[in-house]
Formats: structure tokens, sequence, C-alpha cells
């Protein structure tokens, strides 16, 4: 069942350490007074165990609920189903107890606090079957994971609760007042910054955190900061590395999904740990819900070849039975979860150098996103034309992930493209229950 209380996210580790691999989607709520102290990291098992969990509640926010987020409040999804929670994301009129809200935000929590007991425990092991690189590499995972959890915290919901050590009960969380979104960037940073010291040089490997992925991660934070020049400096060390390669056709990196040279960072999936969000885009002839289900500006833009190019291979069906392809493996559900691909880099570095006022290099880097997608270059010469063009060109090219409604909301175009004028609204509410059994959370304005 769905997690009730952000403050029951140690039953994620608890989870893990009593067997992680056979888990479900939506772990049991314990009590926090019947949590043993005993669920420790200890040794080898127990601290391989421990990272692995870390993933897994990555995978639980990002197999449905923020993608779900990222995309529905914007212009580019449409709600097609009975259930209110989507409803609510659709017409911007979104609850403190909405489904999905809720499920995001308690599961980061839950991940960031199994990062934190990563953090506060992997130097304490003493197992010749952990050496010290392994567990130096683990340590550089977690500290990438609570990186990741308070960067998606902080773009939803805004400056958040800061809790940097694992929590053992209630009463631990008491007293932490929310802080600002420049403090909570703030420690996003300092978390990416012990990452990429910790961790590994690049290898074969897209679903676990590397150099790169920290590299990349930390490009983003830079983009939404409007710190453009480090924006820039970080997206380049990640297109400079020659792991990562566009791929084309367009539609190769879902049609032949694992671990594609596309991916920087990706959540894996098995058919014993399943990725179900194919099925709220999928007709029910196909044995899906169809509760999400492109716009009209979607299949307009994505089918013109002026602007969506290759990218028509994002949707298939028909007059109003559109729907979206992303999601392929309806029959197995093992499609990863896109966190982070090479195109996104290209124009994180678009979007720097236009405000750099380097527009040759801007459309240097939309362009070759746009000719894998065998769209025509653009030409300009017009700083705000130009940054246009960028917003366009990534709400096609991600249009069923986790970008456009974030997009909107960093460039303060909100209100313009999507009509919501009030910004309270440009921001998730605190979950209710978050709200009811800690006098220290404040809810965000207007809810």
């Amino acid at each position: 069942m769905n997690l009730t209380n952000r403050k029951s996210m140690l039953s994620g580790l608890v989870a893990l350490v009593f067997g992680f691999g056979a888990c479900e989607k939506h772990l049991t709520e314990l009590p926090a007074n019947a949590l043993a102290s005993s669920v420790a990291i200890v040794d080898a098992s127990t601290a391989r165990a421990a990272i692995t969990g870390a993933y897994h509640e990555i995978q639980n926010y990002y197999a449905s609920s923020y993608p779900t987020l990222g995309t529905m409040p914007a212009d580019l999804i449409i709600f097609n189903g009975t259930l209110s929670q989507y409803l609510q994301l659709d017409q911007n009129a979104i609850p403190a107890d909405n489904v999905t809200t809720v499920s995001a935000y308690q599961t980061i929590y839950s991940a960031i606090n199994t990062a934190n007991h990563i953090i506060a425990k992997i130097a304490t092991v003493n197992d010749p079957l952990l050496p010290e690189a392994e567990k130096s590499k683990i340590l550089g995972e977690a500290y990438f994971i609570r990186a990741l959890g308070y960067f998606d915290l902080g773009r939803g919901w805004g400056g958040i609760q800061l809790q940097l050590q694992p929590t053992e009960s209630l009463d631990a969380l008491k007293g932490i007042r929310r802080s600002t979104l420049d403090q909570t960037y703030d420690q996003v940073l300092a978390d990416l910054i012990e990452a990429e010291q910790l961790l590994p040089e690049d290898n074969s490997t897209r679903n676990r955190a590397q150099k790169s992925v920290a590299r990349a991660l930390r490009a983003r934070l830079h983009l939404y900061r409007r710190q453009w020049a480090d924006a820039e400096s970080y997206a380049t060390q990640v297109i400079d590395n020659t792991k990562y390669q566009l791929v084309k056709p367009f539609n190769q990196f879902f049609a032949e999904p694992f671990l594609s040279t596309e991916s920087v960072f990706e959540l894996s999936f098995s058919v014993n740990d399943r990725n179900s969000y194919w099925n709220l885009w999928y007709p029910s002839s196909f044995g899906g819900q169809y509760t999400l289900k492109p716009s009209d500006r979607a299949v307009e833009w994505l089918n013109n070849p002026a602007i969506g190019g290759a990218r028509h291979a994002l949707i298939a069906g028909s007059g109003t039975g559109v729907y979206g392809v992303l999601y392929n493996t309806t029959s197995s559900s093992v499609d990863p979860a896109y966190v982070i691909r090479i195109a996104e880099l290209y124009l994180i570095r678009a979007e720097a150098r236009a405000h750099l006022n380097n527009l040759e290099g801007a459309l240097a880097d939309l362009n070759t996103i746009r000719a894998r997608a065998d769209a025509d270059d653009l030409t300009s010469d017009d700083q705000a034309e130009i940054l246009l063009a960028i917003e366009q060109e990534r709400a096609v090219e991600f249009a069923f992930e986790a970008h456009r409604w974030f997009d909107l909301v960093r460039t303060e175009r909100a209100g313009d493209v999507l009509g919501l004028a009030n910004r309270n609204f440009w921001l998730f509410p605190i979950p209710l229950s978050d709200i009811l059994s800690d006098p220290d959370v404040e809810q965000n304005p207007g809810y």
C-alpha cells in the first residue's frame, strides 16, 4: 500500500535488509517505534543491500508518480480516465492529499533516508569482503541519490526540510524547519561535489551513478539556478565523454531501450521488478488504462515535420485514439525509467550559451538535437527567439519525460504558456499528513 506518512521512510531500509529483491513497488508501513535498532549496515552484504535499496526507492518514484508530476500539470498530457488524482493534476487544482504528489514526496524522502543511513554508517563497516574502493563507491552513490532526491523535491515543492541524518524515530525530525530553495540547492551541490570525488570513472554501466552522472545532474542544477557558465561547463564535460552518443533514428533509444548509449542515467527493471508505467499510457486494447493521453498540442507538434521531425514516433494511433509509446514493452514491463539522457545535456548547454550570448554555439547544440530527429536546422540572431526555440525543442524531445512542467516553472513561463498566473500553484502542496503530524512543516502558500 502507499506510504501514509513521510516519517515512515525508514521502512524502505527495513524492507531491503530483510530480502530486498522481492519487495513490492509500494512498501508496507511499520510503526516507527517498532523499528529495531538492529537495522544497520554492518558488513559487505548489508552495505550492498542498502545501496540497492536506495536505487529501488528512486525506481519507486520515477516509475510513475514523478514523471506524471513533470508532465501532466503542463500542456502536453491530458487526463483521460476516472481517477481524481490525475484530474486534479490536469486542472492544476491539487489538494494537499493528492495521491500522486503524496506518493512522490514521501518516496523521495524514503530514498533520502536510505542514503542517510549509508552515509552515516558505511565508514564503520570493517569487512574484508568490502574493500575500500567499493566502500567509497557506495558512499558516492549515496551522496548522489541524496542529491537527486533533494533536487527533485526542491523543483517540485520549493525549499523543504533538510534531514541529513538517518531517521530512527519520529522524534528525530522534530524541530527541522523548511529551508529556502537556495539552501536546498546548496545542499544538492554539496552532495554532488562529494559524489563526484568518490564515484568511479565511467564504465559501461548506465544504471548506477558514476562521475559523469554526478556532472550531468550538476549541469541540470546550475541550469535551474541560472548559473549559465557552470551549466555550460558541466554539460560539456558529459558531452565530451564518448561513452554517451545520440542514437539515430530517434526512437532507437526506447524501441531498443536497454542501456542505450543515449542514457547517461536510467533505472532498470526486470520481470521480477516491473515498470508498469506503460499501463497509464496504452489503450485497453493493449491492456492499459489509457489514463494519460497526448494533448492536441503535443500531437500537432510531434506530427509537424518542422517541429517534431522523427519524434512523431513517440505517438501511435489516430484521431481520438492517439496514445504515447515511449514506454513500449507492455508484455514484460521492463522499460527503464529515463532520468538523464545525453540529449538533455546538449539542450542544457544550448540554453546556457544562449543566455551567455553565444548564439552561434547555442544554435549548434540545438541543431544537433534537431538533426538527430531529422528536423531542419534553425537560424536566428535573436536571443529571445533562440530561447523560445530551445523551450519548444525540450518540449518535443522530452514530451513524455519529467521535464515540461518543471521547465515552464523554472523559466517563469507557466503563466504565459499555461495561463496559470497564480505563482502559488507553481509548487505542489506539502502532504496534508506531514502538516498535521509535524508542527515544524509549513504548507506552501495557497494550499
